[in-house]
């Protein structure tokens, strides 16, 4: 996910960090202003038309999306369970946008913000679940039974391109291999030197020890983590929300009403109606779009290591971890700041840190809260650098080749992490919004250029659904009517199916596989 919050600098401005602030400036206003609202336009307009062409499958399939997700908790045979790939997914996602990001929507924007927030991941939803699906239809097989795809799989075999495969590769691990992690780790850094006096190399020494020996093993080892540590934190982060919204009970509908009213700009105090509805949209939909990433093309590249025994399957878990991410943890975040009594709509300067707001407002339910939600952030971040690496693993092995052990962006990762958190980089983190925009807008249009490969796999999936059991349903991309054409890889075919190349009759045959 996209931080929206940068670590207080406490003495006087460095040369260095003036003229850092001048050029980030310099790229961020010129983000602002030529490609920030061009990719809002894309993310929405696309996510709009894969909601109406499917029929609305995130509203319909809603309860299968659950269904699916926690029935695929076992093993997976030849490579990463479907869960294990929601896990991964969500571990990405969820990090200290969450805490931080949202916070800031509602100090720029209002109560409002969060009202758009939820629209946009709704809608989001959809387009999480048309990438997710691509993802697995064109998916390759390691040598070690594990599969791997995403993006710039699907833009090289379905649209015939590998060059700008290539360039969406190069994209996604300069912004996920360096520049995500740059700033993930320079956020807890600057939250542990603030709170508990901890030198920023320190928090780098720390990172650097806990995250590098999963970078080493791999994205099995990655999932294996994953799996149990983004669903705990998200689950210790909404207990901690309930127990706020139990504990201010009687102020709920206001903050509902609050948070309505606000997102048409009634009632607004700043600019007017008007004003306060621009805002209110434009703080929302920013938040939303960089929160979930729903259509961005990280999280296909998580769904493609799953092993299913249809591609739409993944498509639901992906679709969900939006959900997850927005709905849920983004909203826990919301009820929090609006109900603990720091934040005041009608202040005139609005706090600048995020994080700080969210740890204040806990506190009003004591002193011991501090310490746990510092901790829940530290989880945020810690599977958010793990989820970022297995990304950028899966594109280096595009780029040179499944012989390659991603030796290249372990070593990026691990340099990142420890200098993030003794840098200033703002610089970087502008420089990460343009990629991280160019890459969303070439992955949406490749998803628009084959959305009838991840439409015939719905109607597949629903026909068959129609007249067999769950358990017995099963892709076959041989002779299937509703494929508009031969799908170009030999996984989902019957002869792939049969010989193992899909779903491979021993769960740990990849263990002895060259």
């Amino acid at each position: 996910m996209l931080p929206l919050i940068y670590a207080a600098t406490e003495k006087e401005p460095s040369a260095y960090e003036k003229i850092n602030k001048i050029v980030a400036d310099a790229i961020g206003n010129a983000y602002g202003v030529s490609i920030a609202y061009t990719l809002i336009v894309v993310l929405l307009g696309f996510g709009i038309y894969a909601t109406i062409r499917t029929g609305a499958v995130q509203f319909t399939m809603f309860g299968k999306m659950w269904k699916t997700v926690l029935g695929s908790r076992k093993g997976a045979e030849g490579g990463i369970s479907s869960f294990q790939a929601f896990a991964v997914g969500l571990a990405d996602r969820i990090g200290t946008g969450n805490i931080a990001g949202v916070a800031i929507a509602i100090t720029v924007g209002g109560a409002g913000s969060i009202f758009w927030m939820w629209v946009v991941a709704l809608i989001g939803m959809a387009s999480a679940f048309i990438e997710a699906t691509l993802a697995q239809l064109f998916k390759v097989r390691n040598p070690d039974g594990t599969f791997r795809g995403g993006p710039a799989f699907y833009i090289e075999r379905g649209l015939g391109s590998r060059t700008w495969g290539s360039i969406f590769a190069v994209l996604l691990i300069f912004t996920y291999a360096f520049t995500f992690q740059l700033i993930q780790s320079n956020t807890l850094a600057g939250l542990a030197k603030a709170n508990f006096g901890m030198p920023t190399y320190a928090t780098g020494l720390l990172l650097v020890a806990i995250t590098a020996p999963f970078f080493i093993m791999g994205i099995r080892s990655v999932a294996r983590i994953a799996e149990y540590l983004a669903p705990l934190m998200a689950l210790i982060y909404m207990v901690l929300a309930l127990i706020v919204i139990v504990e201010n009970i009687g102020q709920l509908g206001a903050v509902l009403t609050m948070i309505f009213q606000g997102a048409f700009g009634v009632n607004s105090m700043a600019g007017g109606a008007l004003g306060g509805f621009y805002a209110a949209l434009m703080n929302g939909t920013k938040r939303g779009l960089y929160s979930n990433e729903a259509g961005m093309g990280s999280a296909p590249n998580a769904a493609a290591t799953a092993t299913v025994s249809h591609p739409v399957k993944q498509g639901f878990i992906q679709s969900l971890g939006v959900f997850v991410d927005t709905i849920m943890v983004c909203t826990a975040t919301a009820f929090i700041v609006l109900l603990g009594g720091v934040y005041d709509p009608n202040a005139a300067e609005q706090p600048s840190d995020g994080a700080a707001l969210t740890v204040d407002s806990l506190a009003s339910l004591g002193g011991w809260t501090k310490p746990v939600v510092l901790i829940v952030i530290f989880m945020f971040v810690y599977s958010t650098l793990l989820g970022n690496f297995s990304y950028a693993e899966g594109n280096i092995k595009y780029l040179l080749g499944i012989e390659n052990k991603a030796g290249i962006v372990k070593a990026i990762c691990i340099i990142a992490v420890f200098l993030g958190s003794v840098l200033s980089l703002k610089v970087v983190w502008n420089l990460g919004d343009w990629t991280a925009a160019l890459m969303a807008i070439m992955n949406l249009v490749a998803c628009f250029l084959l959305f009838k490969w991840a439409l015939g796999a719905l109607k597949d999936y629903k026909h068959q659904l129609e007249t067999k059991p769950e358990a017995e349903i099963q892709f076959c991309s041989t002779d299937n009517e509703f494929m508009p054409g031969v799908l170009p890889t030999d996984i989902w075919t019957r002869e792939g199916i049969e010989s193992g190349r899909n779903i491979s009759s021993d769960p740990n045959s990849w263990e002895h596989e060259d």
